[in-house]
C-alpha cells in the first residue's frame, strides 16, 4: 500500500520532488570567484614573496596586501614599497598580446614579471651613491635607511640619477642580494621603472599570522 502523498488515486506511484538548491550554488560561487578578480584587479591584491631580496623586512613566503588605489592619480613616494610590472626593464621584453595582458590584470597569468621593491627615489629625485660616509644622498641630503639588511652597505655600486617624471628608482633591502635599477644602469630607460606598471603600494604582511603587520616606510622589520 502506498502512502497517498506519493502515489494518485490511479494506483500510480509518483516521485517525491528532491531539492534543487544545487542549481543556485555553481552560479553563486562563479558570481563570489569573478568578484574576487575584480576586487583584486581594481581595489586590493595580494602577493607572495618568493625572494631574500626584501629581507628582512619581508621574507620569502610572506602574504602581502597590496593598495592599488594608494597611487589614484599620484606617483610613488620615496621609502614605499611597490608592486611593479617587470615586463621590460627587471623581466623580458615580450610583444604586445592583448588576451595575456587581460590575464595579467586580472591576475590569471604572468606571476613572474612582478617584483616588490622600495622606492628609492620618486620622480624628480636626484640620488646619488654613495657620499663620504657610505649613504645615499637623495636631493642632496643623506638617507637614513634603518631597513637595509644587516650588514649590506647601501649599495657597492655607484650612480649617480635623475628620476624622470614619469618614473621611479627602486632597491631592493637586501642590497647584496636584488636585482633592481642598479643592474639596468645603462640599459634603455637607466634602470627606471615607469609609474604606470606600479601596480600597488605593499601596506601590510597578512601571512603568515606571526609575521602580520603594517608595511611601514622607515621601519627595519614591519612586523614590530
Amino acid at each position: 500500500m502506498l502512502d497517498s502523498t506519493t502515489a494518485p488515486t490511479g494506483g500510480h506511484a509518483k516521485r517525491r520532488s528532491r531539492p534543487r538548491d544545487w542549481r543556485f550554488v555553481v552560479p553563486v560561487l562563479a558570481g563570489a570567484a569573478i568578484l574576487a578578480l575584480v576586487v583584486r584587479a581594481t581595489v586590493v591584491d595580494f602577493f607572495y614573496i618568493d625572494s631574500e631580496s626584501m629581507t628582512p623586512g619581508l621574507r620569502p613566503g610572506d602574504g602581502l596586501l597590496v593598495n592599488r588605489l594608494a597611487y589614484d592619480g599620484d606617483a610613488p613616494q620615496a621609502g614605499d614599497v611597490v608592486v611593479f610590472d617587470g615586463t621590460g626593464t627587471l623581466a623580458p621584453y615580450r610583444s604586445p598580446d592583448v588576451v595575456l595582458d587581460l590575464l595579467k590584470g586580472l591576475r590569471l597569468a604572468g606571476g613572474n614579471d612582478y617584483f616588490v621593491k622600495r622606492v628609492v627615489g620618486a620622480p624628480g629625485d636626484h640620488v646619488v651613491c654613495c657620499d663620504a660616509d657610505g649613504r645615499l644622498v637623495r636631493n642632496g641630503v643623506p638617507v637614513d635607511e634603518p631597513y637595509v639588511h644587516p650588514g649590506d652597505a647601501p649599495s657597492t655600486t655607484s650612480f649617480d640619477v635623475i628620476v624622470p617624471g614619469d618614473r621611479i628608482w627602486v632597491m631592493g633591502d637586501h642590497r647584496a642580494d636584488s636585482t633592481d635599477s642598479r643592474a639596468l644602469l645603462g640599459a634603455p630607460g637607466g634602470g627606471m621603472i615607469p609609474v604606470e606598471r606600479v601596480v600597488g603600494r605593499v601596506d601590510r604582511i597578512v601571512w603568515p599570522l606571526e609575521h602580520s603587520g603594517p608595511v611601514a616606510a622607515d621601519a627595519p622589520d614591519p612586523a614590530h
